[in-house]
């Protein structure tokens, strides 16, 4: 592990190379403090230029990673080099080498996907929108479900993540099962477990190697930004690649 992130704990073979950030080690003041990666946040742009650098020199990246703009939709699409335009999706992946899939998230979870050969590897921003959208399918379809292992990184925990009963209804249509995702707190609210609720859309497309899923960003500030705690925020970066 890295002072500024996480490494994921999974079997991908040594070719593949996954990350995950934290907040601390960046240049950005106040609401954004202080590793913020995101440049539609409100942060000033020049800081986020010195923690983007500040990442791809601390991680030494292959090449500038392939930023999205994210819309909590589920689409997902092939990452390419030298893109001019981060493109409206909320995955990427690749077969190429030396090419880097991120998502950036403070709450939603990222899904990180890679091969048991290490030919193949996606990254997926996949809040309760984008799960009940299908994204993870999306992102599982572009790849092919054979021999996939996916990482579950930092989200908002099942202990404080509150939803309505029309959210709820929503996983439980599509679903067809997840009951036991969700704790009732009242007739209209619920608490919503992410991490089940992935694993459970993985393994409907095939993928039940999955590993994570053991971290609350909104409850750890010291190491996490979160947008339900704080609405003003910076994001973290999820990323991975293959030599």
């Amino acid at each position: 592990m890295k002072d500024f992130c996480i490494e994921p704990n999974w079997p991908a073979p040594p070719s593949i190379h996954a990350y995950s950030t934290l907040r601390g080690g960046g240049v950005s003041q106040g609401d954004f403090a202080s590793l913020n990666l995101a440049a539609h946040v409100g942060d000033d742009p020049s800081h986020v230029h010195t923690n983007r650098d500040r990442l791809r020199k601390g991680l030494r990246l292959p090449s500038e990673p392939y930023w999205l703009s994210q819309v909590h939709g589920n689409k997902a699409v092939k990452a390419t080099p030298n893109a001019q335009l981060p493109p409206e999706a909320d995955a990427s992946y690749t077969t190429q080498s030396c090419l880097v899939c991120v998502v950036m998230t403070a709450d939603c979870l990222p899904v990180l996907f890679c091969d048991r050969q290490g030919d193949r590897v996606a990254a997926a921003h996949a809040g309760w929108r984008g799960l009940v959208g299908g994204v993870l399918e999306s992102t599982v379809n572009a790849l092919g479900n054979d021999n996939l292992m996916a990482w579950l990184g930092p989200a908002i925990g099942p202990k404080v993540f509150e939803v309505g009963a029309e959210v709820r209804l929503s996983f439980l249509e599509r679903l067809g099962d997840g009951e036991k995702a969700f704790v009732q707190i009242d007739e209209q609210h619920w608490l919503a477990d992410l991490y089940s609720l992935a694993r459970l859309t993985l393994a409907r497309v095939g993928v039940e190697e999955v590993y994570g899923g053991d971290e609350c960003t909104f409850s750890d500030s010291d190491r996490f930004f979160s947008y339900r705690r704080d609405s003003q925020t910076g994001r973290m970066a999820s990323l991975i690649w293959r030599e």
